[in-house]
């Protein structure tokens, strides 16, 4: 009887040992919970964490840290439960191609401030070309925190 004991208690360590080795062998990635589309900006909401096999082979680099993801906006459909791919996100665009804009320039106390048409979206300090509506001239400017693409800086 002490021998079928110490049997299965050397079988219940094994057990214990080939699982925590499972768990060690695993990699946690953040995943989608939801269907995420395009344009959406991405919130921890929309997030959960899902283990995957070390020897999984992405088809590409993938993101592994949710931090990385939390106001990013997704540039096509995310899957729930699919790992994402570096490549499938970029910074949220301020300004967007197209749809009018307002011009800064300042220098030395002197403001101006004008309308303008840029001619390409832009994210948070990208410099992007805009057409100035008053003029009709091409000028470049960096994109400001609230949206303002400001010239001559």
């Amino acid at each position: 009887m002490k021998h079928l004991v110490h049997l299965a208690l050397a079988a219940s360590v094994m057990a214990l040992a080939a699982s925590q080795a499972a768990i060690a062998e695993e990699r946690i990635l953040p995943v989608p919970s939801v269907t995420i589309y395009p344009g959406d900006t991405i919130n921890e909401s929309m997030l959960k964490d899902r283990a995957f096999p070390e020897n999984y082979r992405y088809r590409t680099a993938v993101i592994e840290s949710p931090r990385v993801l939390t106001g990013k906006m997704a540039r096509r459909t995310l899957l729930p439960g699919e790992p994402i791919p570096m490549n499938a996100v970029d910074d949220p665009k301020l300004v967007t191609r197209g749809t009018q804009t307002q011009i800064v320039f300042e220098e030395g106390g002197l403001s101006i401030m004008g309308i303008g048409i840029p001619l390409q979206s832009g994210t948070l300090g990208e410099t992007i070309q805009v057409k100035n509506v008053d003029s009709g001239r091409i000028i470049t400017g960096r994109v400001q925190p609230d949206g303002r693409v400001r010239i001559g800086f």
